[in-house]
Formats: C-alpha cells, structure tokens, sequence
C-alpha cells in the first residue's frame, strides 16, 4: 500500500475513518491508560480526528504523526491553533501549545523526533496497514516510544466478504507483536453490523498493552 493511495482518499475527502465528534469508545475507554492531565499522548496516523480535540480540552498533550500534510493543516486549523512549521530531515513538524505533528512516514519517525511518550491511542493506523507492513510498523512504534503502554483498536470480520481497509488483525498476529513485551488485555469489544461494509459482521476490540 502506498502513500498515494492515503493522498488520494484525503483529496477526493474518501474518509469515512474521520468522524464528526470524539470517538464514544475512546472516550469510554481511554482511562485504561491511567494517564493524567499533563502527560504526552501519541497518536499514530492521527488524520485530523477530533479525538485530538478531546485529549487537548482534558488536559494532556498530544503529538502526532500523519503521512498528509492538508489534513494536519485541517486540524490546526479546526482547533483554531496557528503552528510553527520546520523541518526535520524527510518530516515536517507542525507545532502549537500542547501539540506537536509529524508530517511524513511514520516508518521513518525516530525516537528523538518523537519525544517523550506516555500512552499511544491507535484507533486508525495499525488497521489501516496490510499485513507486510504492520509486521514493520508494530515493532518500530514499540522502539520509538520506549514501550508506552498502548491502547489499540483491532477488528475482526469474515475476510472473504471485506478485504479492508480497515484490516481484520488476528489475535495470533498481536500476540506475535506484542506479547513478548507487554500484557495484552481485552478492555471492550462489540460487534458492528453494516458499518464498513453491507452484511459483514465487524467486532471492534480495544486492547490495552502494558509493557511488562
């Protein structure tokens, strides 16, 4: 899967990810990381989902990394926040109080570009990813944020009816990921008929990863 493809669908505004108000289920779920207001939150392929809205109006701050530079224009804007742009070797880094985003390849982000991380919320990027690459996405999102305690949405769904994206992640797959550092616990699952595609049935995970 290439970037054109994520360019495309944000041009032809093809994004039925985004959605009109914070997410209810990250809402519901996010105390799950025991974070407090102040700590830093990284969200992976963020687009420009007003779950950012919600973690900067609770008090924490947020950085994020995005392949499409438009829709991280979008987002500062929405927030009504200007940022300071720079450079940083192949990413460009939009910054404002309590935010900062990487524009660029999540594949490339290091850790220090990054920063210091207290919990990651991956509601869209590792489901957004075929197989072949989040085989290199899961490790690398481990290596630059030290670990973080994680809360991660997964689905599951019959794939001979829908192909994704949103990818269908096995349970075998994640424990492949992530059990040999971290404790994975299912916090909330249901099941979500038509949403993605008509008469597949869509069970929607959240999983909490806490570094062992």
């Amino acid at each position: 899967m290439k970037a054109d493809f994520w360019h495309q669908r944000w041009e032809s505004k093809e994004t039925g990810w985004h959605e009109a108000s914070a997410n209810p289920v990250f809402t519901d779920t996010f105390h799950h990381l025991g974070l407090t207001a102040g700590d830093r939150v990284f969200v992976p392929m963020c687009g420009k989902t007003l779950d950012i809205h919600w973690l900067l109006n609770n008090g924490y701050a947020v950085v994020g990394a995005e392949l499409n530079e438009p829709a991280v224009q979008q987002l500062f804007t929405e927030l009504c926040k200007k940022p300071t742009i720079s450079d940083s070797g192949t990413h460009k880094c939009y910054e404002a109080d309590n935010i900062t985003v990487w524009v660029g390849d999540i594949l490339a982000l290091s850790t220090e570009q990054l920063g210091q991380v207290d919990g990651i919320y991956d509601r869209g990027a590792l489901v957004a990813l075929p197989k072949e690459m989040r085989s290199r996405y899961a490790p690398h999102i481990k290596a630059i944020s030290q670990c973080a305690p994680q809360l991660l949405v997964a689905y599951r769904y019959d794939t001979q009816k829908m192909q994704g994206p949103p990818f269908a992640i096995a349970e075998a797959e994640l424990e492949a990921y992530y059990d040999n550092t971290h404790r994975r616990v299912e916090v909330f699952s249901r099941t979500v008929d038509g949403k993605f595609a008509p008469e597949v049935t869509v069970v929607e995970c959240v999983w909490l990863l806490a570094a062992k």
